[in-house]
């Protein structure tokens, strides 16, 4: 593969070029991964920079049919939008459907928008991998808006918010109690909370919970990264497309102040120390595991615990030791 050829393809902008360049940071093989760091270290010269923004929510609460019309919008005012949808796969066969295409079919068809779905495969926290490489290519290809939608796993899911400049948390109308609204974890990292379904006979319900997430979030301590007001809920219908201005006016609002402030930068600096000590940790491991030596104690370790004669707490300091 010509890297130099890609790198320059992906920067006029080639949509195909851009899939085979996810396609190549998503691969396992090590000659791969040697080529992908190639391809990213090229790229990384560009300085081209998207405003990303991540979502999540709950399985059902309307993400696919949101990022469709959010998108739409967003292509209808001229900006080039990429879309980075996690598949959840399967712990038995590791397969995933990867059908989020099929539900945005008119956005799939923009020509200013480009939809790529990705397995999780066996990364947590509702991301991939690679989805952060992912959202440098989309960069370099010239996007201005770069939408990661996460598996949808729940209150945890907050790995996202180590990517994206923007984070928002996607609910459904009546989806529990107030008490919901004031649980730690994913409600802490959210910058909008988007009631979405909020038409037709669940607008009432749709009102009483953007009411309810509202209240909770001024028991939550501000952020230094955040002006007055933020963070904050709203209501919005995806399938109406009803306030889906008022949400990009309100994200946009945010992001110029963090820009103006400084914190723009000093969190996407902070954001790249993050994932350069994730992927130490992650090699560490790789190459833990490819040490025929250090795979055999493992194993036999392994056996020793599954058999009561050591404790998990024992096996791990023992491993530990032969690795220092």
């Amino acid at each position: 593969m010509d890297i130099a050829d890609l790198a320059t393809r992906i920067l006029a902008g080639e949509r195909r070029a851009l899939a085979r360049a996810i396609t190549l940071v998503e691969s396992g093989r090590d000659d791969h991964r040697a080529q992908a760091v190639e391809l990213l270290d090229a790229l990384a010269t560009s300085n081209r920079q998207a405003l990303r923004i991540g979502l999540s929510g709950t399985p059902g609460v309307g993400k696919s049919t949101f990022i469709e019309s959010f998108g739409m919008m967003l292509t209808g005012q001229g900006l080039r939008v990429a879309v980075l949808a996690v598949d959840p796969s399967s712990a038995r066969s590791g397969g995933s459907i990867l059908g989020d295409k099929t539900r945005m079919d008119r956005l799939s068809r923009d020509p200013n928008a480009f939809i790529r779905p990705s397995p999780s495969q066996t990364a947590l926290g509702g991301v991939a991998r690679r989805t952060r490489d992912a959202v440098a290519l989309c960069e370099a290809a010239g996007f201005d808006v770069v939408l990661i939608e996460t598996v949808g796993v729940g209150q945890s899911e907050t790995m996202v918010a180590e990517m994206a400049d923007l984070f928002v948390l996607l609910l459904a109308p009546a989806g529990g109690d107030e008490l919901q609204g004031v649980k730690r974890g994913i409600m802490e990292m959210a910058d909008l909370i988007l009631v979405n379904k909020a038409d037709g006979d669940l607008k009432s319900a749709a009102t009483r919970t953007c009411a309810d997430y509202a209240g909770a979030l001024r028991l939550l301590r501000r952020r230094p990264q955040d002006p007055d007001g933020f963070p904050k809920a709203m209501m919005v219908s995806a399938l109406a497309e009803e306030g889906l201005q008022t949400a990009w006016a309100e994200m946009q609002t945010l992001t110029d102040w963090r820009r103006e402030n400084g914190h723009f930068a000093t969190r996407r600096a902070d954001q790249a120390r993050h994932w350069f000590e994730e992927e130490v940790r992650l090699g560490l491991l790789a190459r833990l595991e490819k040490d025929p030596a250090m795979r055999s104690q493992m194993a036999e370790l392994g056996n020793a615990v599954a058999h009561g004669q050591t404790s998990v707490s024992g096996a791990v300091l023992e491993m530990l030791r032969a690795l220092s």
